[in-house]
């Protein structure tokens, strides 16, 4: 499996179309069409649903798409890597970071780097804490930037002082938004949006304690970003931590922080025994002085 195919492949499921994928590629329709149909025979298996008009990705196809992005994303970083071994202060780092207030953290470190390395570029990729350490582990990401509760034992990692407030995000005409803060009696029967993550759950659950079984739980979520219009339309009051407001500001939402305090740290996180070229090695380098 080459990946000069991977790439013909990705082109398209990305189009839907052979006639027009061969055109971006500069090759022939028949060139394209054999060497999707070599590929299904090396894997042994069908990628494509053949349409008049259009072909869509079979669940086999749609698992090497995911694959196949990852493999080309490693590949491209890989042969970038090597590179810059001839230019120490360039490249290309990668970073994760979850949505909370340490994003601003992560903004004042690069803004400083920069400033020392400016020929270094930045790809930033949001997601969850485990989003983020599953690219760590295929070495899609240099760095991540998680708040805990998160399982962070394989990882080297520095506590950041900060800490963020676990409460409510609601509309500002709510009832409980008249509160300086919540407690666990006042969101039963409310109707609630909380985390996907089940290390998340469990410690909501456990500050909630009785009342977490009469919690009117309607939907969850996995970044807050997707959900923030739901609760500004009134379907709900989403769980989350205190920095999501200040990523998304707005006028007609308010958060509330919880009563008992529920609160966690940040950590900024690498990959144990990992080689990282010399630009990952001076952020690092940097991060540590830093903290």
């Amino acid at each position: 499996m080459e990946l000069r195919v991977l790439r013909y492949f990705l082109t398209v499921a990305r189009v839907e179309n052979i006639t027009h994928a061969a055109a971006i590629l500069h090759i022939t329709q028949p060139t394209l069409s054999r060497q999707l149909a070599d590929l299904e025979n090396d894997l042994g298996t069908q990628l494509f649903t053949r349409g008049k008009r259009k072909i869509t990705l079979t669940e086999a196809g749609m698992l090497l798409r995911q694959r196949a992005e990852e493999i080309l994303t490693l590949t491209d970083k890989t042969v970038k890597e090597f590179r810059d071994q001839h230019n120490l202060v360039g490249g290309t780092l990668s970073i994760g970071s979850v949505e909370s207030l340490t994003s601003n953290v992560i903004s004042s470190l690069l803004k400083e780097f920069n400033i020392e390395y400016p020929q270094v570029k930045y790809h930033i990729f949001s997601g969850t804490g485990d989003d983020i350490k599953e690219r760590i582990d295929k070495g899609l990401l240099d760095v991540g930037i998680l708040l805990e509760p998160i399982h962070i034992e394989k990882y080297d990692f520095i506590r950041l002082p900060q800490k963020e407030r676990w409460g409510v995000l609601m509309k500002t005409s709510s009832p409980l938004a008249q509160n300086e803060y919540v407690t666990s009696t006042d969101l039963v029967g409310v109707p609630l949006l909380i985390s996907s993550r089940s290390v998340v759950q469990n410690e909501i659950a456990s500050w909630f304690a009785d009342e977490y079984a009469h919690l009117n739980i309607i939907a969850t979520y996995n970044l807050i970003s997707n959900v923030l219009n739901l609760v500004e339309q009134g379907l709900g009051t989403a769980i989350c931590v205190e920095g999501v407001l200040a990523m998304n500001p707005s006028e007609t939402l308010c958060f509330r922080p919880f009563y008992p305090q529920l609160q966690y740290p940040t950590v900024i996180v690498w990959k144990k025994h990992k080689i990282f070229g010399q630009t990952a090695v001076r952020f690092l380098e940097h991060i540590k002085n830093a903290f």
